[in-house]
């Protein structure tokens, strides 16, 4: 089973987002913090999915900790956001895809698609 750890402060996105990626097969970590990853305390995921507006960091300086570092470089990362001018600095922090809040289920089952089963 592939793990997706997720970073939201907002613990009603992260149980609706595990309700669907458990029903999509995934294993889901959920965190309302990131401190854990600058500590490196975690398994190597399959996806990184990650707010960009999170309690006491920016989401943008967690996805450029992980794909600065050689051991989570290459995993790929979703960020997400409510607001749409942050796509451009999601890129530019490193991330694989941005997903606009709020998103359709259908929308993140696509991206999950494209990660999961590269052209």
């Amino acid at each position: 089973m592939k793990t997706i750890i997720l970073i939201d402060d907002d613990v009603a996105i992260q149980d609706a987002l595990k309700v669907l990626l458990r029903y999509d097969g995934f294993k889901v970590e959920g965190h309302s913090h990131a401190a854990f990853i600058f500590r490196q305390e975690f398994s190597i995921p399959f996806l990184f999915l990650i707010d960009r507006r999170l309690i006491g960091i920016d989401g943008l300086d967690v996805c450029r900790f992980l794909k600065s570092n050689h051991t989570t470089a290459n995993v790929p990362v979703i960020m997400f956001s409510a607001s749409p001018s942050v796509e451009r600095m999601a890129y530019s922090a490193g991330a694989d895809y941005f997903i606009e809040k709020p998103f359709s289920t259908g929308l993140l089952r696509k991206t999950l698609k494209k990660i999961a089963q590269p052209a």
